[in-house]
């Protein structure tokens, strides 16, 4: 009895962790989505379906390995809990096995270690924020985070730190539309600090996450596809999607949300003057 129970567990758990992987409001409920990402929400990054097919990879190789995994220990526990007369015999085990349990996952890693090298470098170099000439690129705003929230910094009409133009929103990060642009020009680059524990900007949106360091400047940036935003966020008035803190900062954790918000250059224009005034008015 306990050996049948045995199996029937390990078998629901192969079954229910299968099942975790489907998505049944567009797998069996209705049609998916133009721009449907299988767990995520719609992407309009300019690096999104790279970031997308790393990840749709590495889902797959975890998933046959969980199958593999599961589906042995199933008919292992089965076989082999079994009442048995014949004596236990030693063996000191399989070098074959060994070599083929140690390749396969080497040769795993390989894949997925080739796969993203471009895709790394165009997110990570120094390069990636810096023009074809190797000058860096202008920096939109300075990203501040902290016990708990998300501070952004702008440089004010000026467009230089350190200026008594500047000028802090608080929660959220104001960008404008980079309409019929391409390449560096649709970059925007910011500054990321911490100004006490780790933290981590995350924009699920963007496909964007990087850990902010205490004592560390770092030059990140992020491009918006904005005809595939258009598409995506058709018929929202406000073009505006979430921030999310990705590391355990502290009890106030939960609470460390922000928004993005895409205007068109026209009306971001008009905020930062709008943001301007109320830094040099006396309300």
């Amino acid at each position: 009895m306990m050996r049948l129970l045995t199996t029937i567990m390990l078998l629901a758990l192969l079954v229910f962790g299968l099942w975790s992987w489907v998505d049944y409001d567009y797998w069996l409920l209705g049609p998916s989505p133009a721009h449907y990402t299988w767990w995520w929400p719609e992407e309009f990054s300019t690096i999104g379906q790279d970031i997308d097919s790393l990840f749709y990879l590495i889902a797959v190789m975890v998933a046959v390995m969980f199958v593999i995994t599961m589906g042995g220990l199933v008919l292992f526990t089965w076989k082999y809990s079994a009442k048995r007369q014949d004596k236990a015999v030693f063996s000191h085990g399989s070098h074959k096995l060994e070599l083929l349990w140690t390749a396969v996952p080497a040769g795993l890693l390989l894949i997925i270690a080739f796969s993203q090298m471009s895709t790394f470098a165009e997110i990570q170099f120094a390069s990636a924020t810096q023009d074809e000439e190797g000058n860096n690129l202008p920096v939109h705003c300075e990203i501040w985070a902290s016990q708990f929230d998300w501070r952004f910094r702008y440089p004010g009409k000026d467009g230089r730190f350190g200026t008594n133009d500047d000028f802090e929103s608080p929660y959220e990060l104001v960008l404008p539309l980079q309409e019929n642009e391409e390449g560096d020009a649709k970059k925007l680059v910011f500054l990321l600090r911490s100004r006490d524990v780790l933290h981590s900007f995350f924009v699920p949106h963007l496909r964007f996450k990087r850990d902010a360091v205490p004592g560390m400047t770092q030059r990140i940036w992020l491009g918006i596809d904005d005809e595939q935003m258009e598409e995506v966020l058709a018929g929202r008035e406000e073009k505006s999607f979430d921030i999310i803190c990705a590391e355990l900062c502290g009890w106030g954790h939960y609470k460390m949300s922000g928004r993005v918000r895409v205007l068109p250059q026209d009306q971001y224009e008009a905020w930062v003057d709008e943001m301007t005034a109320q830094q040099f008015g006396n309300s």
